[in-house]
């Protein structure tokens, strides 16, 4: 059906009143043939039947008007097969013109010889008339059709609008709100009925449009504090654009996110890296390559991952590659080492804190690394570091799926994977009443071990291949590759520290070794040797090895580095743990005073 259909009562009523001013009678079609109006003898037969009049679809493909005064004997008719049985005498057929289209034809038909006469008689008269109440038509019709385009255009712009993240409102000079958003509805929990032609001072006296309005100028990415109707505070980052016409204000545009949200995909971005892949973890040993199978297997999994293995094997770079293999690898990926922060601290960390937790708290408060971590993974290091009473709350994590910030006390809703990490016995911990058995139990569902650098020696030329390149290439370096002795003692040593100890040994031999030249023994450093005659000297005690390996270690950063602070944040870097690590490990061996 034609466009002529929308206007259908208007139809009938012109043809009303052509019939009634001319004494004809009328009949008007759309550009489909379809009756729209009519009088006399066709109104009958009105929005139900269909004409095919030759001379109405000549009228409709050349937009012209015709007259005929000898139906069925016209050329036009000669296609027709009731041309000798035709019921009209005569006609006069107008087209219905939109933008030189022809959208439908008035027609004033006779039936009989007296109205032919009355046709022929007043001819153009009656062209004139019918002209006019075409034109009438057309008028209508094309108001109807730019109020359909612009409400299609409207629904269009509401469905792009609705369909962004970012919360957008807008309003007239006046700062009567003007547009709401779907966004715009959920985090200040108003409907767009409830918003739409209310004063934005009213609805949302906090927002930026105020500001803007009232200094008559745009403001970009302020944080702005502003309240749902449940109670809940949000803090928004809000940009409020002035929106103007030759010089005068017509009114204004904001949009807006939650902070916390843009900390989120800020923090994943800063965070991402491309060194996550299976295919990156080094080694070509059976025992490597069956970690890494088992690994892949559990990463698409929704399963809490226990991740065991000395400090060094690389359990964060295990935890990261099961992250992106895992169908939250778009997520974030939020790492935290619970031994490396103060215990009054760490619980702020992991959960957040409302504002005014505690003095010092920020004033509009702090997300948690398990907000932060919604929707993806969050790694908890050394969690056999973690205090007892952060443990009850890891578990009621596990349980409960939320959350509860410092100073808060509301249960928020948290989507994430947890994967811990620990290079100590958990069930010794158990034991000694350090750690508690359930959430034990909650975190070793799927238990995993890293192997130890001296369990798969033969991936040790690999790494050094690998850890070469790399820190020849970050410090500028051109390095010919090792000499056969300096690899001997690589071989040779027991790696305490695994391939984190073995990474600082090649950069420090990239360092100290001339551009161009081989690695040799006399640029490798001087603890290989030192620590491999101390660990034979003590049998078959591994943890006293170790612990006389660590503090070697620890004597001869010291005598190489120096003992300043700048020197111990140096050496705490090369070995990958917190300063504050290290200065547990220094009061342990006693290289510091208590």
């Amino acid at each position: 059906m034609g466009e002529l259909y929308q206007i259908q009562k208007d139809a009938q009523s012109i043809a009303e009143v052509i019939a009634a001013a001319l004494n004809v009678e009328t009949e008007i079609i759309d550009d489909t043939c379809k009756i729209m109006g009519a009088t006399g003898r066709v109104r009958g037969f009105l929005l139900t039947k269909r004409t095919d009049s030759f001379i109405t679809q000549w009228v409709i493909k050349h937009n012209r008007p015709f007259v005929i005064t000898n139906p069925g004997k016209n050329k036009l008719c000669q296609p027709c097969p009731e041309k000798d049985e035709c019921i009209f005498t005569g006609g006069i057929y107008y087209p219905i013109d939109v933008n030189e289209k022809c959208h439908g034809v008035i027609s004033l038909v006779s039936f009989n010889e007296h109205q032919k006469n009355l046709l022929v008689a007043n001819q153009n008269s009656f062209i004139d008339f019918v002209a006019k109440m075409a034109d009438l038509l057309a008028t209508k019709l094309q108001q109807v059709m730019t109020m359909n385009e612009l409400s299609r255009a409207n629904e269009y712009l509401e469905a792009i609008i609705n369909s962004v993240n970012e919360g957008i409102i807008s309003c007239d000079e006046n700062g009567l709100i003007t547009c709401f958003n779907q966004t715009a509805e959920r985090v200040f929990g108003l409907s767009k009925h409830e918003a739409i032609g209310h004063n934005i001072s009213t609805v949302l006296p906090n927002s930026l449009l105020n500001k803007a309005l009232l200094e008559c100028k745009s403001f970009y990415d302020e944080k702005i504090p502003c309240t749902h109707t449940n109670g809940d505070g949000i803090n928004l980052i809000s940009n409020a654009t002035i929106v103007t016409s030759n010089k005068k204000i017509l009114g204004a545009v904001e949009s807006f996110s939650e902070e916390e949200k843009i900390f989120r995909v800020a923090y994943r971005l800063s965070n991402r890296e491309d060194v996550t892949a299976f295919d990156n973890i080094i080694g070509t040993s059976a025992i490597i390559k069956k970690t890494k199978r088992l690994a892949l297997e559990v990463a698409q999994s929704a399963s809490t991952i226990l991740i065991t293995g000395e400090s060094g094997t690389g359990k964060e770079l295990f935890a990261r590659a099961v992250h992106s293999a895992s169908h939250r690898s778009k997520e974030p990926f939020v790492a935290i080492n619970c031994s490396a922060i103060p215990d009054s601290l760490l619980e702020s960390e992991l959960f957040g804190y409302e504002r005014g937790a505690f003095t010092g708290a920020k004033n509009e408060g702090k997300l948690g690394k398990f907000e932060l971590a919604h929707g993806g993974t969050i790694f908890l290091d050394e969690i056999g570091d973690m205090p007892l009473h952060l443990q009850i709350k890891i578990l009621r994590v596990l349980q409960e799926k939320n959350i509860e910030k410092v100073g808060g006390t509301k249960n928020i809703p948290v989507d994430v994977r947890i994967i811990a990490a620990t290079h100590q016995n958990l069930t010794e911990q158990i034991a000694k009443k350090q750690f508690r058995e359930d959430l034990y139990y909650r975190l070793n569902v799927i238990p995993l071990t890293i192997p130890p650098l001296r369990e798969r020696s033969e991936d040790i030329p690999v790494l050094i291949e690998y850890l070469c390149q790399k820190y020849a290439s970050i410090l500028n370096k051109n390095i010919q590759g090792l000499s056969k002795g300096a690899l001997n003692i690589l071989l040779k040593y027991k790696w305490p520290g695994n391939v984190r100890e073995l990474e600082n040994a090649i950069e420090y031999a990239i360092n100290f070794c001339p551009n161009g030249s081989h690695i040799t023994k006399d640029t490798l450093p001087s603890w290989l040797f030192n620590t491999v005659d101390i660990i034979s000297a003590y049998g078959e005690n591994m943890k006293q090895k170790l612990e006389m390996s660590e503090k070697q270690i620890l004597l001869e950063a010291l005598d190489h580095m120096g003992s300043s602070l700048q020197a111990k944040k140096q050496i705490a870097q090369n070995m990958g743990i917190s300063l504050s690590s290290l200065y547990r490990k220094l009061r342990k061996y006693h290289l510091i005073a208590d």
